[in-house]
């Protein structure tokens, strides 16, 4: 049966060694440890934060089997198996799903801007060529392509095996939406950070976030006390972990996510290139938010 996804869905970068060139595993694994002893609900590598772009197939593979036997059944797996082509992205679906992975998430890349019948067509070839679940994801910020929450929801519906949404263009609407068009019963999955609390007001399933990397015990107590309904304390840690959120989106995650392991004692190693490293003011500023929600 398909493992049931919901809470925190948390995205770890990809750790490097010092020259770039290979996949730190020993880090992968201690961060992958970190965040499910913290009690995250899901491991989602792979994402964005994970610079699957920036990964040729032999170190994408490593990633994906590398953090799928990590976990090792504590929590579900959900891995980003995006590529540019239709083939590119059914190759790493299987792989993924050889590898145990309890779902995919399928983000679509292209140098074109697909129109809504290439999409659906794309959707429903990955979906149909694996049999655990597919994430739907939508975040034309990173990939220009935006997918509305109706044409979402119709494909959830006409594709037996796409049974999630994951929404990031950060406007709360949308999310309303997907509730509105489906009556609550398609989980849809918050991907932008500083709508976490309000996204899970409009009834959200879970919060897809990489600040589990730096943060991850603030974060699981976030979603615990609104599971208990304090939302006087929800309030409060909210307010405290809202100017972290918002930094660590201003700029591409895999650096300033990496650049806050760093202040913590832990290398990852920099993003890939053409990424940079964050400027060092801005690594100041990230230190002291984060010290901000670990007091």
């Amino acid at each position: 049966m398909p493992v049931a996804v919901s809470g925190i869905v948390a995205y770890p970068v990809t750790p490097f060694t010092a020259d770039g060139n290979k996949i730190d595993t020993a880090a992968l694994h201690i961060l992958i440890d970190r965040m499910i002893d913290a009690g995250v609900d899901a491991l989602a590598p792979l994402g964005s934060t994970g610079e699957s772009a920036y990964l040729d197939d032999d170190e994408w593979t490593t990633v994906a089997a590398e953090s799928i036997e990590r976990a090792a059944g504590r929590v579900p797996t959900v891995v980003g198996v995006s590529e540019v082509t239709t083939a590119g992205t059914i190759k790493r679906a299987r792989i993924a799903e050889s590898r145990g992975a309890d779902a995919i998430m399928v983000l679509p890349i292209s140098y074109w801007r697909l129109s809504e019948r290439e999409l659906r067509q794309h959707f429903t070839a990955v979906a149909e060529s694996v049999g655990i679940p597919v994430m739907a994801y939508n975040n034309p910020g990173t990939t220009g392509i935006d997918m509305p929450p109706e044409f979402l929801v119709e494909l959830v519906t006409e594709v037996d095996n796409i049974t999630m949404i994951k929404e990031s263009t950060g406007d709360i609407g949308r999310m309303h939406r997907i509730a509105e068009l489906t009556g609550g019963a398609v989980p849809f999955f918050n991907g932008s950070n500083p709508l976490a609390r309000s996204a899970f007001q409009a009834g959200a399933a879970g919060w897809c976030t990489a600040a589990p990397c730096l943060v991850p015990e603030q974060v699981v107590a976030f979603w615990k006390l609104l599971l208990a309904n304090e939302i006087d304390q929800v309030d409060r840690l909210f307010a405290r972990l809202e100017p972290l959120l918002r930094l660590l989106v201003s700029r591409p995650l895999p650096a300033t996510v990496k650049a806050g392991l760093r202040t913590l004692g832990f290398e990852a190693g920099d993003p890939r290139p053409p990424l940079l490293a964050l400027e060092a003011a801005v690594v100041d500023e990230l230190e002291i938010l984060i010290e901000a929600v670990r007091d």
